[in-house]
């Protein structure tokens, strides 16, 4: 039953309360340390991607991503990629984002439930997972499942801090 909730739930699920970016410390894929406010909350709406290397949507959808990053991110918008692969599969995570020639920077997380939802504030489904943070770090929207880049930009363009 979820590969259909997948498949055709294209929406982005708005938050019905916004929440502050949480202060996560994460390694990248070189394994030097970062905190999540490096990336969030710095002028421009962040949409933080949630993938496995073995996820099929990821790896489908990995070259639109990456274009929206590319023609977004000297504008109002960039990508932040986030493996829950874990440590002991950084390379096939590091072969991921070789593999896609991903230019959007990408971290990694242990495969860790409790440390994973504080990304989005609550329950975590899967990957790909989408959480999107405005300019000021605030999270207003969450999808599990692919989600076609145009959504997220008709999201970005029409969103109204309420």
């Amino acid at each position: 039953m979820k590969k259909l909730f997948f498949c055709f739930l294209i929406a982005l699920l708005p938050l019905s309360a916004s929440a502050s970016a949480p202060e996560l410390s994460l390694k990248d894929l070189s394994g030097n340390d970062h905190q999540l406010s490096e990336y969030i909350g710095n002028g421009q709406w962040t949409v933080v991607v949630m993938w496995a290397n073995d996820c099929h949507v990821c790896n489908a959808e990995m070259p639109g991503i990456d274009m929206f990053h590319e023609e977004y991110k000297d504008k109002n918008a960039r990508i932040l990629g986030v493996s829950v692969d874990g440590r002991d599969k950084i390379d096939l995570a590091r072969d991921f984002v070789k593999r896609h020639d991903l230019s959007f920077p990408n971290l990694i997380v242990e495969p860790d439930m409790k440390y994973i939802e504080k990304f989005g504030g609550g329950d975590f489904s899967g990957t790909p997972t989408f959480y999107i943070y405005t300019p000021d770090g605030e999270i207003v929207a969450s999808q599990a499942g692919g989600v076609p880049m145009n959504i997220i930009e008709d999201f970005i363009s029409n969103y109204k801090k309420k």
